[in-house]
């Protein structure tokens, strides 16, 4: 049966329909509403896919270990959080399927040994959560998912040469970030999200606040450094992909936040905080001490997993 819509015009249609799926989850710094064709970056892209008849992909880097502060988080390894929000993703992918039959993929681009020297995370701690996040992806039985980092592109070499090879041919200077920092509000927002977290998470610092808060400005620009580096190798290794990420994002720009579970703060991951089962069946993310208060612990195979209000 010949077709009664042009090709562009159907794919732009299957791609406002699948991009209409994401937006209820839009990760950004406020709640304003907006249609699909507020973000042509990734309608243009979605549509892409559509043309070609194949699965879309996105990319999400993130998923890169739990935080050093015990008072967040409730150990070193995935937990419910981690595995409400990969079911969360595959389910995204199943529900396009349903409209768009080739369907959806999203490959979780895992950087923990990104910057785990910056933020005070042991490389073992690092791989060992890495090893985990493919293991309950595995017995999820969540095949639209799959896990991409530094040992698909630099095989085994030490981690302080991968680090120092990635930075060296894809981070921006100092200088460039600085001036980026002053003539951009979004940029600046960012710098200042990530100080925020290095300083929670520095649970052993015996300083003064002030010097614990400039310690982490200069790391917070080594920790963008090294993101956007990041960012950069994933887009050459996918270039086609759309691009997720689990920071806020304003309406309009090149990468979609993607909020991946319930809570309080847009800022807050799976990786920073712990899951609690509400009474009501819902599930939200807050920090470890917080959840305590609030619910009892429950235990998986051994391990503490979340937190639940009877």
């Amino acid at each position: 049966m010949p077709l009664t819509t042009a090709p562009d015009t159907l794919s732009t249609r299957i791609g406002t329909e699948i991009l209409n799926l994401l937006l209820p989850h839009h990760r950004a710094g406020d709640r304003t509403p907006a249609t699909a064709e507020a973000f042509p970056h990734q309608l243009r892209r979605i549509s892409a896919f559509v043309r070609d008849g194949s699965p879309v992909v996105f990319t999400l880097p993130g998923f890169p270990c739990k935080s050093p502060n015990p008072a967040k988080v409730l150990g070193h390894l995935p937990d419910q959080g981690e595995r409400l929000s990969l079911t969360f993703l595959n389910t995204l992918c199943t529900d396009i399927e349903r409209i768009y039959p080739p369907g959806a993929h999203v490959v979780i681009c895992s950087d923990g040994h990104v910057f785990g020297d910056l933020i005070g995370v042991p490389d073992d701690h690092i791989d060992a959560y890495a090893d985990e996040l493919r293991i309950q992806i595995g017995l999820l039985g969540l095949h639209r998912l799959s896990v991409f980092d530094l040992r698909d592109v630099l095989g085994d070499l030490p981690h302080d040469t991968k680090r120092t090879l990635v930075h060296h041919r894809y981070a921006p200077t100092l200088d460039a970030l600085r001036a980026e920092m002053r003539a951009d509000a979004h940029a600046l927002a960012l710098y200042r999200g990530i100080t925020r977290f290095l300083v929670e998470d520095t649970a052993d610092w015996t300083g003064t606040r002030s010097a614990l808060q400039r310690a982490c400005r200069q790391r917070a620009y080594g920790v963008i450094q090294r993101s956007r580096a990041w960012g950069d190798l994933i887009a050459e290794h996918r270039p086609r992909a759309v691009r997720l990420s689990i920071h806020p994002q304003p309406i309009g720009a090149a990468k979609f936040g993607i909020r991946l579970l319930d809570a309080p703060d847009a800022w807050t991951t799976p990786w920073h905080s712990a899951a609690l089962g509400r009474s009501d069946g819902t599930w939200t993310l807050m920090p470890r001490a917080t959840a305590a208060q609030l619910g009892r612990l429950v235990r998986q195979e051994g391990r503490a997993s979340h937190f639940e209000q009877d």
